[in-house]
């Protein structure tokens, strides 16, 4: 009976919006993407960046069929200190996290804990009476108006919940700086109380916007788990698939593994985040465990991630979620009246799952990101990569540590790397 309700809801899904099908055709046993012109070619790519002083290291890993078909790593992890880029690094990956708090979540949504068109408040009952921002009066005050509906448990799946993202979203900002709710001294159930006495940007699922949903998703899990997050991805997710250094605290015996972040100037220099600044989260306990963020990890940790999800939320005979229930999550869920999605596009012809962005169209031309239809992925603010393709039975982990995001388009030449040139429409005419 269960799996029916799965399958009700899948279906029901998709006419809710998503304009994709799912993702998982029958791979192509035959073919072999990672061949031997493919791996020289990954390999030129990452040798030329880090040569030519492109970036400073970077480290990739890829399964192709479910075996390894590529590893190479390239430059420095520690630059200052002349420690190269090495299989066992630990890097910070920032938003990666996000795709496992999800998977954690939705290991409740196949205990029947909670529906996806529940409304958010149903389980955070803060989330009751928010207001969204219409603009200022003549005095400079926020003018507030009730949303068109609630937010529910979906939109803060695919981040078209309203909430602001910063103290520079217009108008709320002031607000959201006051409130501060991704301080690291929050618990979860603070953070949320926070983020909900600010405004909202938009009325939930009228836009997609990048935002601290999945924080609340991690609020969630506590919710209706009745444990921490942090102890309960441990026992669903991480401890499961043997991802023992997928982790937020980093112990002093493991902290000389631990990559650089490297700030990189428009003229193309790279400055060394002081050590304080950059460990500060994962060299030091904290009552807050986001959900957006915080976990390090190591490539081939990452990848026993990425190959639970290529193998339909299976790894090594553990099962962490139902074959329909990855699909469903790779499926995209924004429909075509969702037209306000930020800097989405910028990924490619890409839709947005749970907790993944899904490629719904193949590269429009040749500056677009490479890829293939079905694939769903996602990455980090220090520029690290991961996506699963299961028409080709493939999946890649990309890891450095640069800020500001990917300015040097490394993605796309990784991509470019391992597929080749794109496959693009025919011009009109």
């Amino acid at each position: 009976m269960k799996r029916i309700l799965l399958a009700l809801t899948l279906a029901a899904s998709l006419l809710f919006g998503a304009v994709s099908a799912p993702a998982f055709a029958q791979p192509a046993a035959a073919r072999h993407i990672v061949d031997a012109a493919a791996i020289a070619r990954i390999n030129d790519t990452l040798r030329q960046m880090t040569s030519d002083g492109t970036i400073v290291g970077a480290s990739a890993l890829v399964f192709e069929h479910d075996q390894e078909v590529y590893y190479g790593a390239f430059g420095y992890a520690d630059r200052e200190a002349h420690r190269p880029m090495a299989r066992n690094t630990i890097v910070q990956i920032f938003s990666m996290t996000k795709p496992i708090v999800g998977v954690a979540l939705m290991t409740l949504y196949e205990q029947g804990k909670f529906n996806l068109d529940d409304p958010l408040s149903k389980y955070l009952p803060e989330y009751a009476n928010v207001q969204v921002y219409a603009g200022a009066d003549a005095n400079g005050q926020p003018i507030l108006e009730a949303p068109h509906r609630q937010i529910l448990v979906r939109d803060i799946t695919r981040h078209t919940a309203g909430f602001a993202n910063g103290k520079d979203d217009a108008g709320v900002g002031p607000l959201y700086a006051t409130a501060d709710p991704g301080n690291y001294s929050n618990t979860l159930t603070q953070l949320s109380q926070r983020l909900a006495s600010v405004p909202l940007l938009y009325h939930p699922g009228e836009h997609w916007r990048y935002s601290n949903a999945v924080d609340i998703q991690a609020r969630l899990v506590e919710v209706l788990s009745g444990e921490p997050f942090d102890r309960y991805v441990e026992e669903h997710v991480l401890r499961p698939l043997h991802m023992n250094e997928t982790r937020y605290f980093v112990p002093p015996a493991d902290r000389g593994r631990m990559a650089v972040i490297y700030n990189r100037a428009d003229d193309g220099t790279f400055t060394r985040k002081p050590d304080d600044e950059d460990y500060r989260f994962n060299f030091n306990h904290w009552p807050l465990t986001p959900g957006s963020f915080g976990f390090t990890s190591t490539l081939d940790n990452y990848m026993r991630f990425a190959r639970m999800l290529q193998n339909g939320g299976e790894l090594d005979g553990v099962r962490i979620l139902r074959r329909e229930t990855v699909r469903l999550m790779s499926t995209n869920q924004l429909s075509d009246t969702i037209t306000e999605r930020w800097w989405l596009p910028s990924k490619g012809q890409v839709g947005f799952g749970i907790d993944f962005a899904v490629r719904i169209r193949p590269p429009q031309d040749a500056d677009e990101n490479n890829g293939q239809v079905g694939e769903f992925f996602w990455d980090g603010a220090a520029s690290t990569l991961f996506w699963v393709d299961p028409v080709n039975d493939l999946e890649a982990v990309l890891f450095t540590q640069m800020m500001p995001f990917d300015k040097v388009h490394l993605h796309k030449r990784f991509r470019d790397a391992i597929y080749g040139p794109a496959r693009l429409p025919p011009t009109a005419g």
